[in-house]
């Protein structure tokens, strides 16, 4: 059980209503949410995203951040966790304070990534809490961040690109990382991955993955450079492109299966799934279809809860996804 104390949208008292745009799932019946609403904090004034299967585990706590809930104004408003976007330390601080709370834990708790596009990944340890917030971040060029030690929060930062938590309930470990266009090319989910199983004895077979709210195919346009790449890294598999598929229709097609990756426009250019594209790359590393949860909410089409650089054409703050091992 999660320390964080889970609080749905039906139960709670908040005074905004919040609406969410979900991928609709196409067929009889209604699928299961995928990320569950949460509130929390004082007054219960900040709303996150939770993984059932993560939460099953018993032995993490984990959230993915909205844009709600912080201190932070103008179209950072309000729970911001970038530093070079205008914001004030103070206000960043403020915002940290609130989410290492729902954790029962201080900023001095949180280990931050440096995230440059990349595909390396940190072993991070007890001398590295604070770094990037109360302590002096010694590192660069760092998109993933693994542990085996509890009482560490993880922190990694989004607006559109995809958050990816890994955890490993047998050996006691955790993975959280950073992937956008370049870092799935990369497959940093499968980078991830093998650090933990170089450092913890990981094996993907035993693993819980989730794949949290990030860019859909349906927002995100790419050009032929990038549609090239993803169609060298990603042969085509019918299969797993199927077990994708039925997280959200009933039916499926052989169109469905052929554009599930991408798809080509009038204009020439791709619309790309990212979301498949990672849960390919945890696929192809052995982690059983199962035990990978997959976003149903896209930050481009919920501007009003989440940051999205598209939707913003770059003016926006930063999501946080954090993740702490509890035992």
């Amino acid at each position: 059980m999660s320390i964080i104390q889970n609080k749905y949208l039906r139960e709670c008292g908040m005074k905004e209503k919040i609406r969410i745009k979900r991928k609709n799932y196409i067929g009889e019946g209604t699928k299961p949410m995928v990320c569950q609403l949460n509130y929390g904090g004082q007054d219960d004034e900040l709303p996150y995203f939770t993984f059932e299967g993560l939460e099953k585990t018993g032995c993490v706590a984990h959230c993915f951040t909205t844009r709600k809930g912080g201190v932070s104004s103008g179209y950072l408003e309000s729970l911001n966790f970038s530093i070079n976007r205008g914001d004030t330390t103070e206000n960043i601080a403020e915002n940290y304070r609130r989410v290492a709370a729902l954790f029962g834990k201080t900023s001095a708790d949180i280990v931050c990534s440096a995230q440059t596009h990349t595909t390396n990944v940190r072993k991070v340890t007890a001398p590295d809490k604070g770094k990037g917030i109360v302590n002096i971040r010694d590192y660069n060029d760092v998109d993933g961040l693994i542990t085996n030690e509890p009482e560490i929060i993880l922190a990694t930062f989004y607006a559109d690109c995809v958050p990816l938590f890994i955890v490993d309930p047998i050996n006691k470990a955790i993975g959280l990382s950073h992937s956008g266009w370049r870092g799935t090319v990369g497959k940093m989910g499968q980078v991830t991955l093998e650090a933990m199983a170089r450092e913890y004895g990981t094996d993907p077979a035993n693993v819980r993955v989730a794949i949290a709210p990030s860019i859909c195919q349906s927002c995100y346009e790419v050009g032929e450079e990038v549609a090239a790449d993803f169609e060298k890294a990603f042969v085509c598999d019918n299969a797993k492109a199927a077990e994708y598929l039925e997280r959200f229709q009933q039916e499926i097609t052989e169109k469905d299966i052929a554009d599930c990756l991408m798809y080509q426009k009038e204009n020439g250019k791709y619309q790309l799934n990212l979301w498949y594209a990672n849960f390919r790359v945890f696929r192809d590393a052995g982690v059983p279809n199962k035990q990978i949860e997959v976003t149903d909410i896209c930050t481009c089409c919920n501007p009003d809860l989440l940051f999205s650089h598209r939707a913003s054409n770059g003016n926006r703050g930063n999501l946080g996804a954090f993740i702490m091992l509890t035992v």
